[in-house]
């Protein structure tokens, strides 16, 4: 089994000045656009392709297979990738054991050298990376870009913290004692990161479980496992040691159980749906025999977001403001507005500005850069075309309401309001 072993390219480097958001892509440009289209062109290449399991730093393959599919064209494979199941959580979980007797004592300037290199490296190749989240999870060119950039964010702010931490010093010294405070790393963590932002959330939370000393069991998406195997790329090419971060992508049922179960976890850093955190957290707080530590949960998961409009509100901006919250990457956001709260003078005509203005919004194929691409996959169509008729029931449909059909059978929606829903109905209330 491999162990973690730095290598001799990461070269110390702390970071210059304060946290700076990393701009956003002005697509207008023709520079950028020209750049955003060679980047598609060059990802399109390599569409395909198969991915290996990581463990320890050794590429395996399995059986079984996890097919990632644009959901723009369902027939086009973006990454071939393998499956790990339950018989793989001991090796995994061996692997990054292993590497955390050395990682956990690398000094921790080192440790954020790594991270701020691969930063670097992302930024350099961030048109390359929207590409990838556009074929991926159909990501429109500004959805993709501020996917990439919060990436970015992600690793320069752990990197800041991480030291500003291993700064820290008590408060008080009593004399004729010598006190110190010190911030230590559990251990092995799981990494369950979501499909709608499958390069920021899935890189920020393995980011901040390294730079402290941590090592990781990375269980992407099945839905987006190839963004990930590329963010792991670039560690590797950043010089992470072999087993700091394991590669494993899996069901949740089989692999995700068994590493949140293991007694050797020590936390779990979770995005996704309430039913699913919920059932993490229930696994995690059984104490497994051999486990000697109480497991730690982070979990974030999924809201039903608001806008309140009051009577003397801005009225464009409210329409622009809702509009783009509601139906930004097609409304698959924790952030997304899925109701409006509109005060009565302005109830009226608010709703007739908000059809007016969700009539203007492109659907299709997120290459050519319209305002919504297709929804993650099939499953999701069809649960919300059962909301759908729900609303039909409970409310006004206003505008919307139906799946476009195209040629290579993309999981395509209209933006889809209902007026008139009532405070308990269904649709306010999931």
């Amino acid at each position: 089994m491999a162990t973690a072993s730095l290598s001799t390219e990461i070269q110390p480097r702390l970071p210059q000045g304060g946290f700076v958001n990393e701009p956003f892509v002005d697509f207008k440009t023709p520079d950028h656009a020209r750049a955003m289209q060679a980047a598609l062109d060059q990802v399109a290449s390599q569409l395909g392709r198969e991915y290996d399991l990581i463990i320890g730093g050794n590429r395996t393959r399995t059986e079984g297979k996890i097919r990632s599919l644009n959901p723009a064209r369902p027939a086009q494979v973006v990454g071939v990738h393998q499956k790990a199941g339950a018989e793989h959580a001991e090796e995994a979980m061996a692997a990054a054991l292993s590497a955390f007797e050395t990682w956990s004592r690398v000094p921790v300037e080192t440790r954020v050298s790594l991270i701020l290199r691969s930063a670097e490296i992302i930024r350099e190749r961030k048109f390359e990376f929207c590409a990838w989240l556009t074929y991926e999870v159909g990501k429109n060119w500004a959805e993709a870009d501020a996917d990439v950039a919060e990436t970015i964010d992600f690793l320069e702010f752990y990197a800041r913290e991480a030291l500003r931490l291993a700064a820290a010093t008590t408060p008080i010294q009593y004399p004729g004692e010598r006190n110190r405070l010190l911030y230590i790393p559990l251990g092995v963590g799981a990494v369950i990161p979501p499909w709608n932002f499958p390069f920021a959330i899935m890189a920020g939370m393995t980011a901040a479980s390294i730079v402290t000393g941590n090592t990781v069991i990375l269980k992407p998406s099945s839905d987006a496992p190839t963004i990930a195997a590329k963010f792991v790329e670039v560690l590797e090419e950043a010089g992470l040691p072999g087993g700091v971060v394991n590669f494993c992508p899996g069901s949740g049922a089989s692999f995700g159980n068994a590493i949140v179960e293991h007694p050797k976890t020590r936390f779990i850093a979770f995005t996704g749906s309430k039913a699913v955190g919920l059932d993490i957290h229930e696994r995690a707080a059984r104490a497994k025999p051999g486990q000697i530590w109480i497991k730690r949960t982070i979990l974030e998961m999924g809201g039903k977001d608001s806008i309140l409009v009051c009577a003397d509100a801005d009225l464009d901006a409210a329409v622009e403001g809702v509009v783009g919250s509601a139906f930004g990457f097609s409304g698959q956001k924790c952030s997304a507005c899925s109701r409006a709260i509109v005060e009565a003078p302005l109830y009226d005509v608010f709703v007739e500005r908000v059809r007016e203005r969700v009539a203007q919004l492109t659907i299709g194929d997120p290459t050519a850069n319209l305002n919504l691409g297709p929804v993650v996959n099939k499953a999701a169509l069809d649960s919300m075309l059962d909301y759908i008729e729900t609303g039909k029931r409970e409310g006004r449909l206003v505008a919307g309401g139906n799946a476009p059909q195209t040629a290579e059978g993309g999981y395509f929606l209209e933006p889809t309001v209902f007026a008139d829903i009532a405070p308990d109905a269904v649709l306010a209330q999931e």
